[in-house]
């Protein structure tokens, strides 16, 4: 006669509790943690950064980066290594930008990540909807690297 009881390994337990843990969490709604002050004043300092672009003044905008920033464009552009290269690349689009309109925002620590939707006129695009990550020192941009999610030309 065979036992009633079902046969289990651990991985299998784990896995299935897991999973039921995850659909548990899943079904409450979640909360975003509140900021800290250094990760709201890093916020603030990537909201006034995306605001400075809607004035076209390379000086200003520049003001907001590291000696040695970085920024990345796109996922497919090559790196701009440090503030002389981080500037030529701004200046090939400074003059096109309208505006950018942060969507959303949130702050870890140093990192600030925000979807953002940038509009252009006299440029090969006309809005480019995307993320960008910002890696924040002592108050200034060490590192921009924006990651695109639509264009439209």
């Amino acid at each position: 006669m065979t036992s009633g009881k079902l046969k289990q390994s651990r991985r299998e337990f784990c896995s299935a509790g897991a999973g039921a843990l995850a659909l548990a969490g899943w079904a409450r709604p979640s909360t975003a943690a509140e900021l800290t002050p250094e990760e709201q004043a890093n916020v603030d300092l990537v909201n006034e950064f995306c605001a400075a672009w809607s004035e076209p003044q390379l000086d200003r905008i520049m003001s907001f980066f590291t000696d040695d920033s970085a920024y990345r464009m796109t996922e497919t552009t090559e790196l701009a290594d440090g503030i002389n290269a981080v500037s030529e690349r701004i200046q090939t689009l400074i003059n096109n930008v309208d505006r950018f309109d942060v969507l959303d925002t949130f702050a870890r620590g140093p990192m600030v990540v925000n979807e953002r939707k940038d509009y252009f006129s006299d440029f090969a695009i006309k809005t480019w909807h995307g993320v960008g990550i910002f890696f924040i020192r002592e108050g200034k941009i060490v590192d921009w690297y924006d990651y695109t999610i639509a264009m439209e030309a």
